[in-house]
């Protein structure tokens, strides 16, 4: 038994009272048609009992944690779930400090750098000290100094303290160590044409701008003055002009009035003082709205040029090089100048190597082995994608040297180019090795023939999946009846069919000379009228080449950034972009409302005789207006319930019982289904009831087709994946009729795709192809690939290794190339069909 985990009678969500042994110390493969009940199982129900049980054992109260819908769990481990959620959005974060590997560098230039006497610029050779551990950092380094041996001028000692941009000794003085400096653009802000209440001033509105007019009045009475708040603002005094733009504590404003004090609901804070509280506040989260609203210019600092540190620290050199290079260095160059220190230092130096020659170069390694060696230390974590973050983690966790325990991870290919997922498939071994259980939900057909178990559940999405349809290995999938995924690779697995191209309408859009990030390419053309697929490794470059060049063709009036030219959009009437963006993070906003559905729902209840009879309108089958909804949950049928230390945890609402709506409204019934069953169901559910509703049907029909009518229509948008939302966009688009030559971008439309889903996702791609449009997709997933009419591929490598231009024709043209990693791959999906 301890070799096996025993679930019985799991029925959370749309799992359907399933059984099942899931085998201990191996690699675990879940897969399934999206919405199959994967996620239910690993994290719903797995995940959330290793926790409940963890904090039981601990003695503290597990009642946050609700217990999974199943009868028993035994065999249990503690668990990690390793998500694609990055939760560190501080912008003084980089990959360099999550990692640790910043540290080392630290470390390295600390105690071997050679620096530069700011006196006579004479060099000063590293003392090469006997070392600490690399833990105490600088313990007793507190003013050390060091001579000049040229002029004799003392020096303050660098110690690690100094080479990092999160501490006073080392930061740029201009920036703080943040590489930007900041000003107020207070054009955008201020409108000397307008008055305070007619808008004169962009960041104050609504409620708030009324609050800070009262305070206003309330501050000119006190210091004896009138504030009129219908006066233009180039007609202001000086008086109202230092008040307004400065505030009542300002010394420009206290000059007028020396001695007078203000006092309570006259304190005006000023707006350009307010606008920088709100701007250092939100630091954390990009300064949120200021930066949107344009009220900052942010342009990087003057001082440092975004190197964030002090200029004698950037001067110092090990191995010829300074910090600076080696934090903007691929991890893979930093790898390579690791391994090359021993050979430049003197045998002196040697033994100051020892702490860090064997775990920094370790650690670097497993970041590569995840196919990640293109990031560079500086890059921030909030920039990284899902994907990445999650990769990052699980390279760190390598580390960690626990055994024993379940790791649960989300789809760790996301992103990943096929030649990426070898060294992923290492790293997971290397986990599993180490005496750990590795659970992946994953639809990479490469990760299904590495694991030593696969699990698939099905047969269909939502309703129609939450069982257990195939176990075993790839084989034992294939030979299965009811598996869908054994289905699909046993027609993968028959000779393929010689495919037709499109040719497309002979126009075509060409970019010269692109010079963005890493991308160095003369000349590349996109064909008009084909399904295009952009390909290449990690950090190649491709997301930069759609979303940061092509993509500008939304401004035909400015000049390009980042190449020459762009010709040829005058053949395309728009385009639309489709990235992997969140929704956002609003909880009221659900499938339902975001889809437009919700307004035709209301509209229809509203119009029933029930509705009329009881005299409810539209508003009343509202949930976030009063008047029908519960407003003990204001209409969101959960209360959230404050943990302390713990995340916040959701309970259904007592009120309504998670129905959102009083009992009046609820009794409105739509074919024996109140507007709360309706939310509560699945967009496949649905179909058969609203099919007669000709404005949702098409839209409806729409998200079943792209591979999503397993989402409930209450289901908040906060909890969709970017591919999920991604797909809803796309569904959006489609139900529309285009009136004219339409270019679609999409970034890695696959996201979380099954393989029978991606089938799904090729048809309606090429219904957009065939009704005049061009597609244009940044892709990984070889089977899209395969199906595309031309191919631009992107390398050879990631980072500074790429960014050029390998290959480019049809599929088979580009699988020819031997230069190509992606054609390598084609080659044999082509040959073979798998």
């Amino acid at each position: 038994m301890k070799d096996t985990i025993f679930i019985v009678g799991a029925r959370e969500n749309n799992l359907k009272n399933i059984s099942l042994s899931i085998p201990k110390y191996k690699l675990v493969v879940l897969t399934g048609p999206s919405g199959s009940g994967k996620s239910t199982l690993a994290m719903d129900t797995l995940q959330r009992e290793c926790q409940r049980q963890y904090l039981d054992s601990m003695g503290l109260t597990s009642d946050s944690i609700r217990k999974p819908k199943v009868e028993s769990i035994e065999g249990l481990s503690p668990s990690i779930s390793v998500g694609q959620h990055i939760t560190n959005r501080n912008p003084r974060s980089t990959v360099g400090t999550v990692t640790d590997i910043y540290t080392f560098v630290r470390f390295i230039f600390a105690r071997l750098g050679e620096r530069i006497c700011p006196s006579c610029s004479g060099r000063i050779p590293p003392s090469f000290e006997p070392a600490g551990l690399l833990a105490d950092e600088d313990e007793g380094m507190d003013h050390k100094t060091v001579d000049c041996p040229h002029c004799g001028v003392e020096l303050e000692k660098l110690g690690m303290s100094h080479f990092s941009f999160n501490k006073p000794e080392g930061a740029c003085e201009a920036c703080s160590g943040l590489g930007h400096v900041a000003s107020i653009n207070e054009a955008a802000v201020f409108n000397s044409e307008l008055t305070l209440r007619g808008g004169g001033v962009a960041s104050l509105s609504g409620v708030h701008r009324d609050i800070q007019m009262r305070i206003l009045v309330a501050a000119g009475k006190h210091y004896g003055f009138d504030f009129d708040l219908d006066l233009p603002l180039k007609d202001y005094n000086e008086i109202q002009r230092d008040i307004l733009y400065y505030g009542v504590e300002s010394e420009a404003f206290k000059r007028h009035y020396p001695n007078v004090k203000p006092v309570q609901g006259t304190k005006f804070e000023g707006v350009i003082p307010g606008l920088w509280r709100r701007y250092k506040e939100k630091e954390g989260e990009s300064a949120g709205q200021e930066k949107e609203g344009g009220f900052f210019h942010e342009q990087q600092c003057p001082e440092c040029r975004g190197a964030l540190l002090k200029k004698e620290v950037r001067l110092v050199r090990v191995a010829d090089a300074s910090i600076t290079d080696v934090s903007e260095w691929s991890l893979g160059e930093v790898f390579e100048w690791t391994q090359g220190l021993t050979a430049t230092l003197p045998a002196e130096g040697q033994h100051l190597l020892e702490p860090i020659l064997h775990d920094m170069p370790t650690r670097l390694q497993r970041i590569i082995d995840v196919g990640l060696g293109y990031l560079s230390m500086n890059r921030q974590t909030v920039t990284l994608s899902g994907g990445e973050a999650q990769r990052l983690r699980l390279a760190s966790l390598l580390g960690s040297g626990l055994t024993g325990v379940l790791y649960i991870l989300d789809e760790p290919t996301t992103g990943l180019h096929p030649r990426d997922t070898v060294g992923l498939i290492r790293v997971l071994q290397q986990l599993r090795d180490l005496g750990n259980t590795v659970l992946v939900i994953e639809h990479d057909i490469e990760m299904m023939r590495a694991a030593d178990h696969i699990i698939d559940i099905g047969p269909g999405a939502g309703l129609h999946g939450g069982t257990v349809v195939g176990e075993g290995s790839v084989e034992d999938l294939m030979a299965s009846e009811l598996s869908v995924t054994g289905a699909y690779l046993r027609e993968e697995s028959l000779p393929t069919v010689m495919r037709t191209r499109r040719k497309g309408n002979g126009k075509s859009i060409t970019i010269r000379e692109a010079h963005a990030r890493n991308i160095d390419i003369p000349s590349v053309s996109f064909p008009l009228g084909r399904l295009v697929s952009v390909t290449g490794v990690s950090g190649s470059g491709k997301s930069t080449l759609v979303f940061d060049i092509l993509a500008q063709g939304n401004s035909k009036e400015k000049a390009p950034i980042g190449c020459k030219e762009i010709t040829g959009l005058e053949h395309v009437g728009n385009i639309v972009i489709f990235d992997q963006s969140p929704m956002g993070r609003v909880q009221r906003s659900n499938v339902a409302t975001y889809t437009d559905v919700f307004t035709q729902i209301r509209t229809l209840y509203a119009g029933l005789p029930e509705a009329k009879a009881r005299k409810l309108t539209t508003k009343h089958f509202s949930f976030n207006t009063p008047g029908g909804r519960c407003e003990t949950c204001q209409g969101l049928g959960v209360l959230s319930v404050d943990m302390n230390f713990l995340p916040d945890l959701e309970v259904k609402c007592h009120d309504c019982k998670g129905r959102r709506f009083t009992d009046e409204v609820l009794q409105v019934q739509y074919k024996g289904y109140s507007i709360s069953d309706i939310l509560n169901m699945s967009i496949q559910e649905s179909l058969p009831i609203l099919m007669t509703e000709a404005k949702m049907a098409g839209i409806i029909e729409m998200l079943c087709e792209v591979g999503l009518g397993y989402l409930q229509w209450g289901q908040s948008v906060k909890t969709l994946s970017g591919g999920e939302g991604q797909r809803i966009r796309l569904a959006k688009e489609l139900s529309k009729p285009s009136k004219n030559h339409t270019l679609y971008l999409l970034d890695e439309p696959t996201t979380g795709l099954h393989p029978t889903d991606i089938l799904r996702l090729q048809v309606l791609l090429d219904k957009l192809v065939d009704t005049g449009n061009t597609v244009v997709v940044v892709e990984h997933s070889l089977e899209l690939i395969r199906e595309s009419d031309w191919v631009i591929d992107i390398g050879p490598e990631g980072g500074a290794a790429g960014g050029k231009l390998v290959a480019e024709g049809t599929p088979e043209q580009v699988a020819e190339v031997a230069a190509s990693y992606t054609g390598m791959f084609l080659k044999r999906i082509l040959a073979e069909g798998l």
